[in-house]
């Protein structure tokens, strides 16, 4: 496999005085293309509002930083508006129509990462703005307009000229919006911050998966995710997606190296990667990271919604679970050698603490 895996930063697609919208581009990352995936991140200033839209791919959007207030519509159901945070993962199927504002005077930033296959272009989403100079009263005639929403002409021709911004504009301050409930947040939201944890390794990390237990609209996504937090200096085992699904992994905080080995044993990325950098594990593909002193958090989604790793470190690993006889053949080595390659690593850990 000759492919570009190299982590890249996203490129700002549109923007004003209330935000802006950045996407990885898959001409810079070709396993976006080749692996169907879409990427993108928005950011919000304060009033900032990104309009109603709708997307041609299925996503889970993760906010990076700050707070505000998302609102979301499935089709043929009532409009849910969810107070969300720095942490919180949503589930986003395909066809369901989304807002997103930003009220505080931190920057909101969401991440977007998902499956394009049933997209326009592989490797990027392709959203369906309603309103704004982009969006679908645009392209209608008056005429049209009118007859669908029994609208006088007048009217019809105030709504279009009254959008002035492509899909994100700035609220006036005195601008009132919907006020989010705590109830619609159930089977949309899920902070990983705060979410029992799956993985507590002591001196190691943490892990947070995201999958159709904890958040069931993850089904109708058809991806899971993860939050991993590493220690300084920890190691997150070398291991690999065995149910031949992409692993896509954005960097949310810190610094590290990364490692990933392909076929023929070839090692086909060694890297450092820190915050804001994307990069995607192809099938198959085993890769470890550690973290630099100040650790290291990202976010990834995988491409089935209960994902199945298999680590090749600690008691769990396929290494324990074959027999001495055939490790010992297998790499032409003495029972002795063999015995501490074995027991070298006893606890039942995917992160190792850093000697």
């Amino acid at each position: 496999m000759d492919i570009d895996l190299s982590p890249k930063l996203a490129k700002k697609v549109y923007g004003g005085d209330g935000g802006d919208y950045f996407a990885w581009c898959p001409d810079e990352l070709p396993m976006l293309r080749q692996g169907n995936i879409g990427a993108a991140k928005l950011a919000l200033q304060k009033n900032g509002f990104a309009l109603p839209r709708y997307s041609d791919s299925a996503k889970v959007a993760y906010v990076l930083q700050g707070a505000g207030v998302g609102g979301v519509v499935l089709p043929e159901k009532e409009e849910k508006v969810v107070a969300i945070k720095k942490g919180d993962a949503i589930a986003l199927p395909f066809g369901v129509v989304t807002w997103w504002y930003n009220k505080e005077d931190t920057e909101l930033v969401v991440l977007f990462l998902g499956d394009t296959k049933t997209g326009h272009k592989a490797g990027s989403f392709t959203d369906f703005y309603l309103t704004g100079t982009n969006g679908i009263f645009t392209g209608f005639t008056t005429e049209f307009v009118s007859r669908a929403w029994n609208l006088d002409e007048s009217v019809v021709k105030t709504l279009v000229g009254s959008q002035s911004a492509k899909g994100i504009v700035k609220l006036d301050p005195g601008h009132k919006m919907p006020e989010p409930k705590s109830e619609h947040r159930n089977g949309i939201a899920l902070n990983c911050e705060e979410a029992p944890l799956d993985v507590d390794i002591k001196g190691g990390g943490k892990v947070v998966v995201l999958n159709t237990k904890n958040l069931p609209l993850v089904g109708e996504v058809g991806f899971g995710a993860d939050l991993v937090r590493l220690n300084g200096h920890a190691m997150c085992s070398p291991g690999f997606s065995c149910d031949s699904a992409l692993q896509v992994t954005y960097i949310v905080r810190g610094s590290g190296r990364v490692q990933i080995v392909g076929v023929d044993g070839k090692r086909v990325l060694e890297t450092t990667v820190k915050a804001g950098n994307l990069f995607i594990v192809p099938r198959f593909f085993v890769v470890s990271k550690i973290a630099d002193p100040d650790g290291m958090e990202w976010f990834s989604i995988v491409t089935t919604p209960d994902p199945i790793f298999t680590h090749l470190a600690g008691r769990t690993s396929t290494w324990k679970a074959l027999s001495p006889e055939v490790l010992q053949a297998s790499f032409n080595v003495s029972p002795d050698v063999e015995k501490k390659f074995r027991e070298k690593r006893t606890a039942e850990e995917i992160f190792f603490p850093p000697n």
